[in-house]
């Protein structure tokens, strides 16, 4: 990856351990083990307002120059390969273990339930989400130049704010909650060099206005994430701004272990839930230990290296897979000699 952007590794780093923390915490409430409900809904109401946002965010900054690339067929293809392959395989299998486990978890599964894979289960709703907006923004950036891409995301923006009045659908719902975020990523092109020259003032001040924001929405407006408007809009750009100028600053002296978390970040997506909430089995059911700071820390500890390590062996190993559609059943196997002709580039 271009230095440049190594900035972006870092910001997916900070999301997916924010998702794994997310995730591990929810776990540890539902099965009893913590009790301040109060205190880690508030934290988990912060890191919901901006992290998965943060994801569509990164997903949109690519977009517009592998879609002028690749062309409509091509990148479509690149998605059901990397996307819906990935979300059909996990959620079979974290399904059928989840079914297989019942006893020992924390809400009955049954098969039926996993097999309806067209209704998304658990953290999959996100890979759901992101082909759904990849395909919404190949219609809406098809004949869109840079210079319009602010009135892509603004359009965006007011589907998201008049959501409610849309119709309670998954395809929908998803797209009017996260398609403003993505299409802010790709508008974020156009001023980007600007926010990485001036990287550290924007950090200090978009921090500054997380805080801000943050107390004002869940402290004294008593809000929470899920109360969309254009409060959690705010709230949400802003701590995209932030975590972006953040890593900007922090990936100028890079990390490698921090780059390899972002670069896994996938791996580390699909596979947190099951490594993480196997720490709590073991350590509630066959050590009956409950404490749960211990339990936060075990958690994420193996939601995040148990992930990677399958993920750095399998890649050692040359098996694939996985996390990707294998040569043999690629939908670009197939498609490929018609679906992959550039789009021109405007």
């Amino acid at each position: 990856m271009n230095t440049r952007n190594l900035w972006v590794d870092y910001a997916k780093a900070i999301g997916i351990v924010l998702v794994v923390y997310g995730h591990v915490v929810r776990g540890l409430l539902n099965a009893g083990i913590l009790q301040d409900a109060e205190f880690h809904g508030l934290v988990d109401s912060v890191i919901y307002s901006f992290h998965m946002p943060l994801f569509f965010f990164l997903s949109g900054l690519f977009f517009y120059s592998s879609f002028v690339k690749r062309g409509t067929g091509g990148l479509l293809v690149n998605k059901i390969d990397t996307i819906v392959y990935p979300f059909l395989v996990w959620s079979l299998l974290q399904g059928s273990v989840e079914a297989l486990m019942s006893r020992y978890t924390n809400g009955g599964v049954s098969f039926s339930e996993v097999l309806t894979v067209w209704e998304p289960r658990q953290q999959f709703w996100f890979l759901y989400a992101l082909f759904l907006v990849f395909c919404l923004a190949m219609l809406a950036y098809r004949w869109a130049k840079p210079l319009a891409f602010f009135a892509v995301f603004a359009f965006g923006a007011l589907v998201y704010l008049f959501q409610n009045a849309g119709p309670e659908d998954f395809f929908f719902t998803f797209t009017a909650q996260n398609f403003v975020f993505f299409a802010f990523g790709v508008w974020f092109n156009n001023f980007k060099q600007a926010i990485e020259e001036q990287a550290g003032r924007v950090m200090l001040g978009s921090g500054l206005l997380f805080v801000v924001l943050e107390y004002w929405f869940h402290g004294l407006l008593g809000l929470v994430y899920t109360d969309r408007g254009l409060a959690t809009l705010v709230l949400a750009l802003n701590g995209i701004v932030f975590v972006s100028a953040t890593c900007m600053v922090l990936a100028q002296r890079p990390l490698q272990w921090v780059l390899t978390l972002g670069a896994l970040s996938m791996p580390i997506y699909v596979m947190h839930v099951l490594s993480g909430s196997g720490a709590r089995i073991v350590l509630s059911k066959g050590l009956h230990i409950n404490d749960g700071l211990l339990h936060i820390v075990a958690g994420c500890a193996f939601g995040i290296l148990v992930p990677v390590a399958i993920a750095k062996l399998l890649e050692a190993r040359g098996i694939n897979g996985l996390f990707e559609a294998p040569a043999w059943i690629s939908a670009r196997r197939w498609l490929r000699p018609k679906a992959e002709t550039p789009r021109p580039a405007v």
